[in-house]
């Protein structure tokens, strides 16, 4: 999905949104913003990587709510990069925040969680896979 051999910790590493219609909303930002986009096969439908037309790097993810996205909000979700999940995760809960959902695998990519901080504001961590 994308390089995680770049990714330091705090740095955004994805960023996608989850909707009931990930069709309609596809077509969409391939019309306003002109991804070129690339089918993930997630079992009996496809998700989506939005990527730029230049270079064709991956650049975000539109998502069907269901499956592993069913709890996720209706929202451009980012995805920051943490060392550590499990300790992020209950630093979050210390500091005042929830965790939604997870942690969750995102297969050979790594896992991550989704929380909400004290605001309301809700982002993912991101644990990439340490293997190369």
């Amino acid at each position: 999905m994308f390089d995680t051999k770049s990714l330091e910790v705090g740095k955004p590493a994805w960023v996608d949104l989850t909707v009931e219609d990930a069709d309609g909303v596809r077509d969409f930002y391939q019309s306003v913003i002109g991804f070129n986009v690339t089918p993930v096969d997630m079992g009996g439908y496809s998700d989506y990587c939005m990527n730029l037309p230049t270079s064709g790097k991956t650049t975000a993810g539109v998502c069907h709510a269901r499956g592993v996205n069913a709890e996720l909000p209706t929202a451009w979700l980012v995805y920051f990069t943490v060392a550590d999940l499990e300790a992020s995760m209950k630093s979050c809960k210390e500091q005042g925040g929830e965790v939604l959902t997870g942690p969750k695998s995102m297969g050979p990519d790594g896992r991550y969680a989704v929380i909400k901080d004290p605001a309301g504001a809700v982002a993912a961590l991101f644990e990439p896979d340490p293997k190369p």
